[in-house]
């Protein structure tokens, strides 16, 4: 449900935004986009759907397939892997694992976290579905369930590919599924150094040395793909994510990231509309064991709002009627029109929070005749 209202808030509150906002800044990326992780709506973007060469921020696909494996307990962290030739010898930014030198689990995805080691991704990739060419499929078919649009996979690890690629919107969204779903495994992405084999290689997302608040989350680099970086930063309780594509240097993708950040954080407040589980109204029903139910919604309903606009939302309530029972929990039962200044910010279905048995014969009747006269 939370995913609808998401759907909801997004397709219908960005063009309020856009006129009720201050323009975003001007971004030096082939395509960027800003992303309030709370409510799930877009603040700002740019070419957000078109396909791009994700490099290693295909990583963040791969991480959320070990992170998934490691959840249902197929794989654990101290978990001994075996490294294959072709990990061994798989090309660019290197973990250096080594055929004959035992790796665990946990070492291999700090490796492909922190390290961006390509060999690392490799191996992972291995342990999970027994070759890089099943896993592939499987991060395909994971980008489809997470409702990742535009994006296909053919490795693990970035390497150019022409069937190979994603867009800033589905990056965006993909992080946001990594904080919601693993917290317990984001932390990794925090790390600012990582060594292995004696080896100490530094974390390229240099937004961790120059803003605090930002604890992750990936970088990626090809000559074709330019300098990409997924970055989220946490603000008291407010989380952004901002992903810029195709930059000309490692020192501008981290710049115009900060500057998406920071714009969001200064121009838009993230607002809790109404609560989970909070009625919005308490509406008659007829021929139920009672008579009257309460609505509202099961996920908080949350906002991105520009600042200043909170207390300018106006409401308006649509509900199906008559409302007839027997009617269960989480059927949809009206929707509720959010504004303002004349200005829709979207459309959210309303749900019934309490299920309503029907009556006996004789309340059924009696409602019946009462329905007549009405």
């Amino acid at each position: 449900m939370r995913q609808i209202l998401l759907f909801f808030t997004c397709v219908l509150s960005f063009a309020a935004q856009a006129q009720l906002a201050p323009q975003p800044p001007t971004v030096a990326a082939k395509s960027w986009l800003l992303l309030d992780a709370g409510s799930g709506q877009v603040l700002a973007s740019h070419n957000p759907d078109t396909k791009a060469e994700p490099a290693s921020l295909t990583k963040l696909m791969s991480a959320y397939l070990v992170f998934a494996a490691l959840k249902q307990k197929t794989l654990k962290p101290d978990q001994v892997v075996p490294v294959s030739t072709k990990a061994w010898k798989t090309g660019g930014s290197r973990t250096f694992i080594e055929p004959d030198k035992p790796v665990t689990v946990e070492e291999l995805l700090n490796g492909m976290i922190v390290q961006s080691g390509n060999d690392a991704s490799v191996a992972l990739a291995e342990a999970v579905a027994g070759s890089e060419e099943v896993f592939a499929q499987m991060m395909t078919r994971e980008a489809q369930r997470l409702g990742l649009k535009n994006s296909s996979f053919t490795n693990s690890t970035g390497l150019s590919d022409p069937q190979h690629y994603t867009t800033a919107r589905d990056l965006a969204l993909l992080a946001a599924a990594i904080i919601r779903d693993f917290p317990e495994y984001y932390t990794i992405y925090s790390k600012k150094e990582y060594t292995y084999n004696r080896i100490t290689q530094p974390n390229r997302n240099r937004l961790l040395w120059l803003d605090p608040t930002v604890d992750g989350v990936k970088t990626g680099h090809t000559e074709t793909a330019g300098y990409c970086l997924v970055a989220s930063s946490k603000r008291g309780p407010r989380r952004l994510i901002s992903v810029v594509m195709g930059t000309s240097s490692e020192n501008v993708r981290a710049q115009e990231s900060l500057k998406l950040l920071n714009y969001g954080f200064q121009f838009f407040d993230t607002v809790v509309v109404y609560k989970k589980g909070e009625p919005v109204r308490t509406e008659r029903i007829w021929k139920g064991a009672q008579d009257t139910v309460k609505i509202g919604f099961q996920e908080d309903l949350v906002l991105s709002l520009p600042k200043g606009q909170a207390e300018k939302v106006k409401a308006e309530v649509a509900i199906k009627k008559p409302m007839l029972a027997p009617v269960s929990q989480g059927v949809q039962v009206g929707t509720l029109k959010l504004a303002v200044d004349d200005k829709p910010l979207g459309e959210y279905p309303l749900l019934v929070l309490e299920a309503v048995p029907a009556a006996g014969i004789f309340g059924r009747t009696w409602d019946s005749m009462r329905l007549w006269f009405q």
